[in-house]
């Protein structure tokens, strides 16, 4: 019998989001759930075809509504049809350019409240449904600048400080739920419309390095931080 893996991404109708449903999807025997804000409006999901064996499905997600993120859990247990969550992807972000004596408070409760509340939320109320899975597996997506053992200059403050907190979310998921596979993951600097025309990463470079290191997983590697190419990268 053909074992199915069961994929939820978020912020999936666009960016890096879309690059990972569209190559997840290009291969037999994932189903792969794809999570956004206004479903009927995606129309790179809407048109995104995949290969046979795969499945596509698109749910209705805003990460900065804990009442929508409460609510997309009945709608993925109806795509899912009784079976366990694998891969937990949290992928959706914002990242304000900002520096530590100059950033706006507003901007920065937003930027908290979906860089890392959501993704903690999301934990918590899937937790569930990755325990019936078989990889048992969450993705935080990090960042490099997240990094305090690194050298990362002054830009993007705020959005670094939200992607640190990302960092200990891992180590404490990883700690409160050993059976679980946690790991943060730095998609490095990509030309999406967060990164920028002049990032050094195409989508389809970063998206395919990032399934490569987490296809590879295993439980040793849970509460550990990992660049797109596998590198360990630290704290």
């Amino acid at each position: 019998m053909t074992t199915v893996t069961a994929w939820l991404i978020t912020g999936a109708s666009r960016g890096l989001g879309f690059e990972l449903v569209r190559q997840l999807t290009s291969m037999p025997n994932n189903l792969v759930i794809a999570a956004c804000r206004n479903p009927s409006s995606a129309s790179q999901l809407q048109a995104l075809g995949h290969a046979a064996g795969a499945e596509l499905h698109t749910v209705k997600l805003d990460v900065n509504s804990e009442e929508s993120m409460r609510a997309s859990v009945g709608q993925v247990e109806a795509v899912l049809k009784g079976r366990g969550l694998d891969y937990l992807y949290n992928n959706a972000g914002i990242c304000p350019r900002d520096e530590a004596f100059d950033f706006s408070y507003s901007e920065l409760l937003s930027l908290l409240q979906t860089n890392i509340a959501a993704p903690a939320m999301m934990g918590q109320l899937y937790a569930p449904l990755l325990a019936k899975g078989a990889k048992k597996t969450i993705v935080n997506i990090s960042s490099g600048t997240a990094s305090i053992g690194k050298d990362n200059g002054t830009a993007m403050a705020t959005y670094s400080m939200s992607k640190t907190a990302v960092n200990m979310l891992t180590y404490k998921q990883s700690k409160a739920r050993p059976e679980f596979t946690v790991i943060s993951l730095s998609p490095g600097w990509v030309k999406t419309d967060m990164g920028g025309s002049s990032a050094a990463l195409e989508p389809t470079e970063s998206a395919a390095g990032q399934l490569k290191v987490v296809l590879g997983l295993t439980k040793g590697d849970s509460g550990r931080f990992f660049a797109y190419d596998g590198q360990e990268l630290p704290w």
